[in-house]
């Protein structure tokens, strides 16, 4: 048993390490969904903006009853 678990941490440690010092220039996965993401806010709030905007003033001249 001990001896498993020894080769299966042996093994897990070596693909880490793997993964580590796998550096070929490529732009990690979350850089790129990090700027994907941003990218859609700015895409929904320049198409849904204006109308966020007004929806926001009606519902702010309701309840101040101007």
């Amino acid at each position: 048993m001990m001896r498993r678990m020894r080769t299966w941490w042996g093994t897990t440690v070596a693909d880490a390490r793997e993964l580590i010092d796998d550096e070929d220039g490529d732009v990690p996965g979350w850089v790129l969904v990090t700027l994907m993401t941003a990218g859609l806010v700015v895409l929904i709030w320049a198409v849904a903006g204006p109308a966020l905007t007004g929806l926001f003033e009606q519902a702010i001249s309701r309840v101040s009853g101007l």
